[in-house]
């Protein structure tokens, strides 16, 4: 390989620069790795949105505020019991909803904490523990764009793929990509009407 390899660089040097294109061209390439690469069987739920607000405001609102925004009916334990969602703002921080008789519930545990960017938490809504990712990134002045990435489906059983949710067939049928796709238009939403209630 070295010898072919040293022959196309004599040949590339010594030969005028008309050629060397062509040279380049027929030179030994580095053999391709016999590794395969697989797509993932239980891809994460991806979803994300762009609303009209900076970045601090924008996680600040969602921390702070998801007891008036989040769609407790549906996407909740408690439905219309549901008088609160609080996520304690601290790395090991609760997320949970609160009943009308006092009663909480547990959505999961903050694993990790970065405001105004960044929030991760164990998820315990789902058949088996997953986890949830919240980005904001400041796209400009005034713009966030809000991302979220639910990941930890290889935890599931196929049965447990399948299970429902706030809609029926679960993971399999797109139910949680669905979902996180309400959560962010209910979020989007409050912030409009937020600003639109200060001019």
């Amino acid at each position: 390989m070295w010898a072919t390899a040293l022959g196309a660089f004599r040949l590339y040097v010594e030969r005028p620069p008309a050629h060397r294109v062509e040279e380049m061209t027929v030179a030994p390439t580095a053999p391709t790795p016999s590794h395969k690469v697989t797509a993932l069987s239980r891809p994460p739920v991806r979803q994300s949105t762009i609303v009209r607000s900076d970045v601090d405001h924008t996680f600040e609102a969602f921390v702070r505020l998801i007891g008036a925004w989040w769609p407790v009916e549906p996407l909740s334990n408690g439905g219309a019991r549901v008088r609160d969602v609080t996520v304690e703002q601290r790395l090991g921080g609760r997320v949970y909803e609160t009943w009308d008789d006092g009663t909480t519930v547990d959505w999961g545990e903050v694993v990790a904490w970065a405001p105004p960017g960044r929030l991760v938490m164990s998820w315990l809504n789902t058949p088996a523990p997953t986890e949830v990712e919240l980005a904001f990134t400041a796209l400009g002045p005034g713009i966030t764009r809000v991302a979220v990435e639910h990941r930890g489906w290889e935890h599931l059983t196929a049965e447990q793929l399948g299970e429902d949710c706030a809609e029926p067939g679960g993971y399999l049928a797109g139910s949680y990509s669905r979902g996180w796709q309400l959560v962010l238009e209910r979020f989007a939403g409050s912030l409009e009407r937020e600003r639109e209630e200060r001019s």
